[in-house]
């Protein structure tokens, strides 16, 4: 029987990335990236990075754990690495010389301003681009480099029994408790991160892409979070956890809103650990309890929403940048108008690339259409 609650989890976890860049692309705190924003007073709105940043990747992680073990429990994985290959790396390679070059233009020119290109050969410049592109990407490429790694893991547990001794252990009358002290491997994750790196360095790639982090709560979500009885566990108690999860967020903001809030030293703090994995368990305790249903748009997004995933940056970084750069609108008109643009051109955007052929199999990694 599939799980709603999944599927309705992960496609508004990414309608807040959507979100969650529009305010990024405009943010004041130093977060690399962006293109800067408004004057250096405080931006109030800027605290959408602050909820949404310590948890939603995480999550988004945690739910492919969950999903890559049912998917393993029906198809052998060999079939499922393939169709892993297919889904997750076309797109994150091929794709970025495909469409995401054009993410890579605004996101060079956000980053060195006019005259980055200038005396460069266009192919050179092309290359470029496309490398500039990966820009959220970086999550399909991590989740294809866990994959692999997933295969190899499984062969350790050949007999499945660390992932039963995980539903026995968490799916248990105290497991509410040793699940919510699986934060301590949440921070210990955290501690990976390379101190005071430089941006435009090896070192603020490699806390990007936080592949020791992330794959702690992808392996969370295959041995633990996908036992029914570890399910059924969280949805029963998901009024407190949402509770704890928000008064952790509330002292987490109060207490260092105007920090860089995806500097190392912000992430490994104990607090900032403790509220995204709150957060994390309180989602999903909240939509298994409340939200294990679907319906028109629930299903639509179910299979759209990774889709527009990979394409909604395009509209953020042209239309936002063009605003910027060669506009005197207030910034509340530009937020707004990205904010729309980013929820209706997205979609269009996607429902075009879907429908022709070998477009949608490079950007999309589709063979074919899916079914609106």
């Amino acid at each position: 029987m599939r799980k709603h609650w999944i599927d309705n989890l992960r496609s508004v976890t990414v309608l807040l990335v959507l979100f969650y860049h529009v305010i990024y692309f405009y943010n004041n705190k130093g977060v690399f990236g962006g293109i800067g924003g408004f004057g250096d007073g405080p931006q109030y709105q800027d605290v959408v990075m602050y909820i949404l940043y310590p948890w939603f990747m995480p999550l988004l992680f945690l739910l492919a754990g969950i999903s890559a073990r049912y998917a393993l429990d029906k198809y052998d994985g060999k079939t499922w690495f393939k169709a892993r290959t297919r889904k997750l790396l076309v797109p994150a390679t091929i794709g970025l010389f495909v469409f995401h070059w054009m993410v890579g233009y605004f996101n060079t020119v956000v980053a060195a301003r006019e005259g980055v290109f200038d005396g460069i050969p266009a192919i050179a410049k092309y290359f470029v681009m496309a490398f500039s592109g990966i820009g959220p990407l970086w999550f399909i490429q991590d989740l294809w480099l866990f994959s692999l790694l997933l295969l190899l893991i499984r062969k350790l547990d050949s007999g499945n029994r660390f992932h039963a001794w995980c539903g026995k252990v968490f799916g248990g009358k105290t497991g509410i408790v040793w699940t919510i002290l699986l934060g301590i491997l949440f921070w210990a994750g955290e501690q990976f991160l390379i101190r005071n790196p430089r941006p435009e360095s090896a070192d603020g790639l490699y806390n990007l892409y936080k592949p020791l982090f992330y794959l702690v709560p992808f392996l969370m979500g295959y041995f633990v979070f996908s036992h029914d009885g570890v399910q059924e566990l969280l949805g029963k108690v998901w009024t407190p956890l949402l509770g704890c999860a928000a008064v952790a967020g509330a002292i987490l903001i109060a207490t260092t809103f105007g920090q860089d809030n995806t500097s190392p030293e912000y992430l490994s703090s104990p607090l900032n650990c403790l509220y995204g994995w709150l957060a994390c368990l309180a989602m999903m305790a909240w939509f298994k309890a409340r939200f294990d249903r679907t319906g028109a748009f629930a299903g639509y997004m179910t299979k759209s929403s990774y889709g527009l995933y990979i394409v909604h940056y395009l509209v953020i970084a042209s239309l936002g940048y063009m605003m910027k750069t060669y506009t005197q609108l207030p910034p509340v008109a530009m937020y707004l108008i990205l904010a729309v643009a980013v929820f209706t051109l997205s979609p269009l955007l996607y429902e075009i690339i879907r429908r022709i052929p070998f477009i949608r199999w490079c950007v999309l990694g589709e063979n074919k259409p899916a079914k609106p």
